[in-house]
């Protein structure tokens, strides 16, 4: 292979974090209204060696009936991918390129009660 063939490998998949609080349980629990849902997802990708990166996703849910958290959930997994001469254009959301360096929630959604 050439020095200058595209590269992509996945070297490792893994859960970074995930945690739950339930602060207001159980008495919130015990409630008849419906909770709000929040959903946001999120992608940061970190160089972390020459052509090595830290790509994590990150999902946080949570519940709320009006100002009292039901739950909050939050999960991030990650991987360690190498990549190399790809063409910055076509790296999409993986890029880490300085403008996608930062964790955006790409997705938010609220469920009506």
């Amino acid at each position: 292979m050439a020095d200058t063939d595209p590269v992509f490998n996945i070297q490792r998949v893994y859960l970074k974090e995930a945690s739950l609080e339930q602060p207001n349980s159980p008495a919130i629990l015990l409630e008849q209204e419906q909770p709000a849902v929040e959903i946001n997802l999120g992608v940061n990708a970190e160089n972390v060696a020459e052509g090595v990166f830290e790509i994590t996703v990150t999902a946080t849910v949570q519940t709320k009936i009006q100002d009292k958290t039901v739950f909050l959930c939050e999960c991030k997994q990650a991987g360690i991918f190498e990549i190399r001469n790809i063409p910055e254009d076509q790296m999409g959301a993986s890029s880490a390129s300085p403008a996608r360096r930062s964790s955006t929630p790409t997705c938010a959604a609220t469920w009506p009660t």
